[in-house]
């Protein structure tokens, strides 16, 4: 195990080195308008743009919606801000393009509503989390974020 120190200075330190990145244009983006190629009876169905990218390091800009808990290594981002905790309302009130975003390190919560920009690592397809029993299609994982 890390000593506390070298892990808090890795969390302070990884989205500085995302920013970089980004700014550098070292990395795919990945933008709510081209999650899915469609929505229909049979389901959801990827965009070519997620398929193609999938299992690599991306960045995407969107906003955290109300989190479950203040420290947590994990969050729901979504395309608009949102006034309802995904946690607490009928999955039914959801909005359909949401992407769950696993921070690489336990990190104090931005205010609900913030626009972050977040690098992680893109999965896709049906998840289930087994801690806290959240369902997802869209994942970055062992993810950074900071504010736009």
């Amino acid at each position: 195990m890390l000593p506390r120190r070298v892990v808090i200075g890795a969390a302070v330190a990884a989205p500085i080195v995302a920013r970089a990145a980004l700014r550098d244009g070292q990395l795919p983006t990945l933008d709510f308008d081209h999650l899915y190629k469609s929505f229909g009876v049979r389901g959801m169905e990827f965009s070519d743009r997620v398929r193609e990218l999938s299992g690599q390091k991306v960045a995407v800009i969107g906003y955290m919606a109300p989190p479950l808990k203040a420290e947590s290594k994990f969050f729901v981002l979504s395309r608009e801000p949102l006034a309802i905790c995904p946690f607490c309302d009928s999955d039914a009130n959801w909005p359909l393009d949401i992407v769950v975003i696993y921070l690489k390190y336990q990190m104090p919560l931005v205010s609900a509503g913030a626009r972050l920009t977040v690098v992680g690592r893109l999965e896709s397809g049906s998840w289930l989390d087994p801690e806290s029993g959240f369902v997802s299609l869209l994942r970055l994982v062992d993810a950074d974020f900071h504010k736009v």
